[in-house]
């Protein structure tokens, strides 16, 4: 479900890739998924910013599954 529903967002142009978007955007964003080996800083940075998240796959697997040439921890969908 979620790696679909990221990979709709990705298509549609509605996804934001990475910490500093999810915070900087966080008034625009629905769900947040971050992988599973996701680092410590980053987990807190958004419990500090008091956004919710959803643990997802390894960021290895996220990226062969989305099929990027890039690895992310965290995907913000848009509103």
């Amino acid at each position: 479900m979620s790696i679909k529903e990221i990979n709709e967002a990705i298509e549609k142009n509605k996804v934001y890739f990475g910490i500093k978007q999810a915070i900087k955007h966080k008034k625009d964003i629905n769900t947040v998924f971050i992988a599973k080996d996701t680092r410590e800083e980053t987990v807190q940075k958004l419990e500090d910013a008091k956004i919710e998240f959803i643990v997802l796959k390894s960021k290895a697997e996220m990226s062969k599954n989305l099929n990027l040439d890039f690895i992310s921890e965290v995907f913000s969908i848009k509103k």
